[in-house]
This record gives structure tokens, C-alpha cells and sequence, in this order.
């Protein structure tokens, strides 16, 4: 393993966080940006879902084909490549005059999104001590935190000043200082090569034999479920309340700020709790709980703005607290030998599942001669659907040691209720 001093290390991990951080708030801002977007193209709910789901399913299908080539490469080298080629799918974003270059562009950055995540855990996994590991993913995920409370409130008031555009152009001057700065920081990684490989026929059987397994199957499925619920809500939040209650498109960032900063604050508390009362309990304790919001969120009436921004908060954490049981039970589905494949599988299906969500969602929705977004409501009722679906399914979701796969001196320890 190559060793680092205690402060080349810090640095590397926080020049990861900020890769990461680009990263989700090019995914997250497409969201915000959705009223302006479908008004500089003058396309409707559903084309604007479609160029939020090829972001999800490209990212999907790069990560997981990224199985196949990313061992065989210099990290840092791999890194560079790819972030430089990210850099330019935001260009292509922001120098878009017609829907399908947008559409276009819009597919290459999710192919560079998803390889991207795929490697900056690699690097970690290759350079952090297994005794700093867990500290050190911590710092990497702080990136979504990050994302939600600073960078799309940054690229909401960019867009509704400088146009939607502003927020991409944004993400190429950051990923450029950040590709720079990676120049200096990443270190030469190549002693994996030395290694011996996986055929690449091999490869496809793994992946193979890996999706035919029936507990995996089961979590997949859970996880597809999950994403689908949170995709027919969350991207249309903003497009219908500018379009039905006349919300400024600046004023939004009070939103995802408020938003962001509630979820930083929860998420430890609900793994605490999972961790003591059992995840598939909290699981579904908060997946009943969040029907509430949604239901509020997609029939929502005429009310002043502070209360939609005292609300939004509450529709977050909602949302986020289905995610940290699920997440945390998953680890334990697959065999220790087998849990980064399977892990890698799940972030795939996590992606498609957010693609077809979206997409079904836009699918759903229509717009009124007078401007408005009809079939909100509905979308809600499908959404809260998907969220019982998901509390009856995770009953089927088993973990290694439940099917006797693993054996008690190897179990893995899992406090289920």
C-alpha cells in the first residue's frame, strides 16, 4: 500500500471530497434549473425527466462497466482522464443551443459521473490505511452535504440571475482548479497492476453470477423501489412551485439550503437509531412517515412562502431518513468476500432506479394552457405507493448469515430486529 504523511493524506482526501462534491451538485442542480430549462427550450415535464434520467442510467451503466477497465490503469492517471472529460461534458451543458445537445451532453456527463465515483473510492481504498478507512470515507461523503447546502443554493441564485447555463460553467472553472490541483496532489498508483487480474471473459460471468443470486436480487429490487419513490417527487418540486404558486426562481435556495442543513444534522441520529432498534424497524417507521410530506408536497395548497421554506426541511429529512437504514442493512446482504461487487451492482441499480423514476414521473404530468404543471397529486399517489411497496418488500431482504451462507465463526454481526 503506498504511504502517505499525515498531511498529503489530508489533503488528498479533501481534493476526493471536492471531486465528489462537483459531481452531485451536477446531478442535484439539473433539478432547481428544471422551470428555466423547460423555458429556454420550451419542452414539457416529461422531455425535461428524460434529460434528468439519462444522467442516472448512463451513470449507471459507466460504473458498472467500469468493472471491466478500471483495475487496469494508473489511478491517477484514470482520474485525470475522466474529470478532464467531465469538465467538458459541463461545457457541452452550458453551450447548449437546442434540447438534444443538452439531452446529449447531459448522457457523457453521467458516463463520466459514474466512473468518476467508482475510482475516487478506489484510490481511498487503495491509499487509507483499513484503521483511517471509515474516517476517511466519512470526509469523501461530507461532498454531498456540501452539495446540498452550499453548492445548488450557489447554482440556483447563478441561474435565476445569469440564466441556467451560469450554474454549468460554474461546475468547468471549479472542475478545471480542481483537475489542477489533482495534478499536484494524486499520487502515481500502480501497484494493483502488479497484481494478477481478472480475465476480462471472466468479468461478464462474475457480474453474471453476482445479479442471479436471489438475496441479491431482493436488495436490488428494494433499492430500485426506493429510488423510483424518491424520483417521482423530488425533481418536479421546483418547476411546480414556480409554475403553480409563482415561486421566484432565486427564492428556491432557501429551499435546498434549509433542506441540505436539516438532513447534515439527522442523518448520524437515524444511523444511531437503526443501529438500536434495528434497521428494517427505522426503515419503515420512516418510509410510513414520509408518505405525509409527499402527499403534502405534490397536493400543495396556496401558502406563504416561509411556510413552504419551515416545511421543505421536514420533506427532507423525510425523504433522507428511508436512505441510511437501507443503505446500512444492504452491507450486510452479500458475503464479505463478495461486498464490493455487490455494493458497486447496487449503486448501478440506485441509478437506474433514479433514471426510471424520473422519467415515469415526467411521464405523468402535463402542462395547462395557462402554464401550469397538472398531475402533481398523482405522481404523489404513486409515489407514496412505492414507499408501502417498499416497507412490505424489505421483509424478503436477508442478510449473509440469515441463509446460513456464512459460517458463525465468520457471520457477520447484524443487530436486526
Amino acid at each position: 500500500m503506498l504511504s502517505l504523511n499525515e498531511s498529503h493524506e489530508r489533503r488528498l482526501l479533501w481534493l476526493l471530497a471536492l471531486t465528489q462534491f462537483t459531481i452531485i451538485m451536477d446531478f442535484m442542480v439539473m433539478m432547481p434549473l428544471g422551470p428555466q430549462i423547460m423555458h429556454a427550450f420550451e419542452i414539457s415535464p416529461a422531455r425535461f425527466a428524460t434529460a434528468v434520467s439519462v444522467y442516472s442510467w448512463c451513470s449507471g451503466l459507466s460504473g458498472l462497466l467500469a468493472a471491466t477497465y478500471i483495475d487496469r490503469f494508473d489511478r491517477r492517471r484514470l482520474l485525470l482522464v475522466i474529470y478532464a472529460l467531465f469538465a467538458l461534458s459541463n461545457l457541452g451543458c452550458a453551450l447548449a443551443t437546442n434540447f438534444p445537445m443538452l439531452l446529449a451532453a447531459r448522457a457523457f456527463a453521467g458516463s463520466t459521473g459514474g466512473v468518476l465515483a467508482s475510482v475516487v473510492m478506489a484510490i481511498v481504498g487503495d491509499v487509507i490505511p483499513v484503521a483511517r478507512r471509515g474516517a476517511a470515507t466519512g470526509t469523501i461523503m461530507t461532498a454531498f452535504s456540501l452539495a446540498a447546502i452550499a453548492g445548488v443554493p450557489a447554482g440556483v441564485l447563478l441561474g435565476a440571475h445569469f440564466g441556467w447555463a451560469a450554474p454549468f460553467m460554474l461546475l468547468v472553472v471549479l472542475s478545471c482548479v480542481i483537475w489542477l490541483g489533482g495534478m499536484r496532489i494524486v499520487p502515481s498508483q500502480t501497484e494493483h497492476l502488479q497484481r494478477a487480474r481478472v480475465p476480462l471473459e471472466q468479468v461478464m460471468p462474475d457480474l453474471w453470477r453476482l445479479f442471479s443470486n436471489p438475496r441479491h436480487l431482493n436488495a436490488f429490487a428494494l433499492t430500485f423501489v426506493v429510488m423510483i419513490g424518491h424520483m417521482l417527487v423530488i425533481p418536479f418540486i421546483a418547476p411546480t412551485l414556480v409554475a403553480n404558486h409563482g415561486v421566484a426562481p432565486a427564492n428556491l435556495s432557501w429551499l435546498y439550503m434549509g433542506g441540505g442543513a436539516a438532513t447534515f444534522f439527522t442523518s448520524r441520529r437515524v444511523g444511531e437509531l437503526s443501529d438500536r432498534y434495528g434497521k428494517k424497524r427505522v426503515f419503515r417507521i420512516a418510509a410510513l412517515l414520509s408518505i405525509l410530506p409527499v402527499l403534502f408536497v405534490t397536493h400543495l395548497p396556496d401558502v406563504p412562502f416561509y411556510v413552504m421554506v419551515l416545511f421543505f426541511p421536514v420533506f427532507m429529512v423525510a425523504m433522507s431518513s428511508r436512505m441510511v437504514p437501507m443503505q446500512a442493512l444492504l452491507t450486510t446482504v452479500p458475503a464479505p468476500q463478495t461486498r464490493g461487487a455487490f455494493l458497486s451492482a447496487n449503486s448501478a441499480v440506485q441509478a437506474m432506479g433514479t433514471g426510471c423514476g424520473a422519467w415515469f414521473g415526467g411521464l405523468l404530468l402535463s402542462t395547462t394552457p395557462q402554464g401550469q404543471i397538472a398531475g402533481y397529486g398523482t405522481v404523489g399517489l404513486f409515489a407514496a405507493g412505492a414507499a408501502l411497496v417498499a416497507c412490505a418488500w424489505i421483509g424478503r431482504v436477508r442478510s449473509a448469515g440469515d441463509d446460513g451462507i456464512a459460517k458463525p465463526a465468520t457471520a457477520e454481526v447484524v443487530g436486526e430486529a
